[in-house]
């Protein structure tokens, strides 16, 4: 478990994964544990998806 302010900094921890392109099992924390959900909250909030990655290198040609 953690406390609210660790489970912010999980959150944008795995904001910072998403937007870096990070695989999502890259997350530190284990199953069962409250910072592992909002790790993945992050990263789902800011990771592309791959159809958003397609359609923004064919708008770029």
């Amino acid at each position: 478990m953690g406390t609210r302010g660790d489970l912010v900094r999980a959150l944008n921890a795995g904001a910072d994964a998403g937007r870096s392109g990070d695989p999502v099992t890259a997350c530190p924390y284990p199953s069962g544990d409250l910072r592992r959900s909002a790790w993945v909250r992050g990263y789902a909030k800011t990771a592309r998806l791959a159809d958003e990655q397609h359609d923004q290198e064919h708008a770029a040609e």
